[in-house]
C-alpha cells in the first residue's frame, strides 16, 4: 500500500472519486440534441443537474449536453436544453420563485 492509498483511506476518498456524480445524465457530443433550444449554459455539472431537475420537476423535458468530455472535477462547457420551441416556457419555469 503506497502513500496515495493511505491518503485515500484516511480521507475516505476512493479511486474514482474525481469522477462527478451524474456523469451518466450528461449527453456528450450527441448531435441529436443540436436542434434543441439552449436555456442556460453552465461551467459545472452539479449546477446544471440542479437546474435540469427544477425543469423536470415542473413537467418540462430537459437534457444537459456538452460537446466535449468534462474534466475530472465535472467542469466544462455544459448546456441545459429543451425541445425546439419550448425555450420560452422553460425559461419562465426557471424564473419562477
Amino acid at each position: 500500500m503506497g502513500i496515495g492509498d493511505k491518503f485515500r483511506e484516511l480521507f475516505g476518498v476512493g479511486d474514482h472519486s474525481l469522477h462527478p456524480d451524474g456523469l451518466d445524465e450528461l449527453k456528450i457530443g450527441d448531435a441529436s440534441y443540436d436542434d434543441w433550444d439552449v436555456v442556460r449554459d453552465f461551467d459545472d455539472l452539479e449546477t446544471a443537474r440542479a437546474w435540469r431537475q427544477q425543469l423536470t420537476d415542473a413537467g418540462h423535458e430537459a437534457v444537459i449536453t456538452s460537446d466535449y468530455p468534462l474534466n475530472e472535477y465535472g467542469r466544462g462547457d455544459i448546456a441545459l436544453r429543451v425541445p425546439p420551441g419550448k425555450w420560452s416556457e422553460a425559461n419562465e419555469a426557471l424564473d419562477e420563485p
